[in-house]
């Protein structure tokens, strides 16, 4: 029983030595490091676009002051072409990006006329009505919604430019700088290919004259005309990020 009781002894002295001389190491927690996923970087792109062209004129014989003949027009002219884009992304919220676009000069729509207040015709018609090109330079404000999935805007300043080779040789329908805006939705295949569709505004309500007498232009139906000319544009395509 003494052999029994000093044996014991002798076995929690050794645990307890060894515990207090450091022989024995406590398990080190295992250390996880979180790695900050980025989201900046360089990105450019291109899409099909699909523009669309809203013209209200108003043209006359005579002068301003008194016109012996009016007519007004209501025209929609669709056409397709491409769109360029390029831009740094600094992080999941925002962006910066320029845009072009090339419209064919292929196009196609319907008009309307009135003369006294009173509804005329309507017809359609597929022409050359001259090419259309636009730029612009956007702040783009991001929401994900998801990790792949995400909604943003478009805020910016920009030109369009419409050479109408419909109306006269040398006359542009539009040649406007000033505010674009859009929206649009994106979806990232992975961390370098993503597709998106959006609409952006290029112009709306631009008002514009052209007086054909004064400018000794003789082909046309009028003696001069003003007009209002609005374009959007819905966008399909892809961007890569370096």
């Amino acid at each position: 029983m003494k052999k029994f009781n000093l044996s014991l002894v002798t076995i929690l002295a050794m645990g307890a030595f060894a515990v207090a001389g450091g022989d024995i190491e406590p398990v080190a927690e295992p250390i996880v490091e979180v790695v900050a996923s980025d989201d900046s970087g360089f990105y450019i792109g291109g899409a099909y676009s699909s523009i669309n062209t809203e013209v209200d004129m108003y043209g006359a014989y005579g002068d301003d002051d008194g016109p012996e003949d009016w007519r007004k027009e209501n025209s929609e002219m669709d056409s397709s072409g491409f769109m360029l884009q390029a831009g740094y992304q600094f992080n999941k919220y925002i962006a910066v990006e320029g845009r072009y676009w090339k419209a064919s000069s292929e196009a196609s729509g319907t008009y309307s006329n009135g003369q006294d207040d009173q509804t005329g015709f309507t017809d359609s018609w597929s022409d050359e009505c001259g090419d259309l090109t636009a730029w612009g330079i956007f702040v783009k404000p991001m929401y994900p919604v998801t990790d792949a999935f995400s909604i943003y805007g478009l805020l910016g300043y920009g030109n369009t430019n419409i050479s109408d080779e419909w109306y006269a040789d040398g006359v542009e329908l539009l040649d406007e700088s000033g505010f674009q805006w859009g929206i649009g939705a994106s979806y990232a295949y992975d961390e370098h290919l993503s597709f998106f569709v959006d609409y952006v505004q290029l112009a709306s309500d631009v008002e514009e004259s052209y007086d054909w007498v004064a400018n000794n232009q003789s082909d046309s139906d009028y003696d001069y005309v003003d007009w209002e000319t609005s374009v959007y544009t819905i966008n399909v395509g892809v961007s890569y990020k370096f």
